[in-house]
């Protein structure tokens, strides 16, 4: 996985460690994740690692969809399984290196997309937003700026900027300050993960403009529903973390036994808002 300081990602490997312990005798499961989500040269040699391992699968959320193609063939060269999960491994970079890995996930610009419109009911047509987006490097980053981007397009609603925070919650509290400072007349902040979304809320408060911008984010992870409830978020979108792991690893198991092709497959995504809290 990804970094496991975010809580999206202790929440997958939660979810996983659950499944594994309702099917041990099935498979063993080694969890493993990098401390900073940009750490590509970390998550490359936890690939290595488990190669020389002899594992027979490998579930992986890509902190970088082109950079670590070049490890995953070795695996595959090896004979290991491998399922792409969360952020889809490029194309073009995939079919270079002669590999095929299914991709497990939900469809990040669609969802996206959902929570831009949402945002786009509770403003005017002519308002200025500010997007803060996931590493660029990253397709499940891009095509959640693109989501955005076309639903508030759609809208009628002035994209200000639009800028990468990285994933990461301090980051986005700086360049959402920046944002703000440049643009006065922000309504809104769209979030490309709840970290982020956490980032914005706080360069919000310490501007003095609770109430005023409204933010969106990705990933349902626990503080974001807690800010919903209490209004200081409006929304964000949910991909199940807890069950994205699992839905590889079965996959995986499946492909293993013989029983499935390796194709891709899309799971869900849903708008959460704070009427969708009150349901649960």
């Amino acid at each position: 996985m990804k970094s496991l300081a975010n809580e999206f990602f202790s929440t997958m490997s939660e979810g996983a460690a659950r499944h594994q312990a309702a099917h041990a005798e099935q498979y063993d499961l080694i969890v493993n994740g990098i401390k900073d989500e940009r750490d590509v040269t970390r998550q490359a040699a936890l690939i290595d690692e488990m190669v020389a391992q002899q594992v027979d699968a490998i579930v992986i959320a890509p902190t970088d969809s082109k950079a670590l193609v070049t490890s995953l063939k070795r695996a595959v060269d090896a004979g290991i399984v491998v399922i792409n999960i969360d952020n889809r491994l490029d194309a073009d970079v995939l079919k270079a290196a002669g590999l095929s890995i299914p991709f497990v996930g939900p469809d990040n610009r669609a969802g996206a997309a959902v929570v831009a419109e949402f945002l786009s009911t509770k403003l005017q047509k002519g308002d200025e937003v500010a997007i803060l987006e996931g590493l660029r490097t990253s397709f499940n980053g891009e095509q959640r700026r693109l989501g955005f981007e076309n639903a508030l397009k759609a809208a009628g609603i002035t994209i200000a900027d639009s800028q990468s925070a990285q994933w990461e919650m301090n980051i986005a509290s700086q360049t959402a300050t920046a944002m703000l400072n440049e643009h006065p007349d922000l309504k809104a902040i769209l979030a490309a993960n709840d970290s982020m979304a956490l980032g914005a809320l706080a360069a919000v408060k310490a501007a003095g403009r609770s109430g005023q911008v409204r933010i969106v984010g990705f990933d349902n992870i626990s503080a974001v529903q807690q800010a919903i409830r209490t209004g200081d978020i409006l929304a964000t979108a949910d991909q199940h973390g807890d069950q994205l792991a699992v839905f590889g690893i079965e996959f995986a198991l499946q492909i293993l036994s013989g029983a499935v092709a390796p194709d891709d497959r899309e799971t869900p995504v849903d708008l959460i808002t704070a009427s969708e809290l009150k349901d649960q």
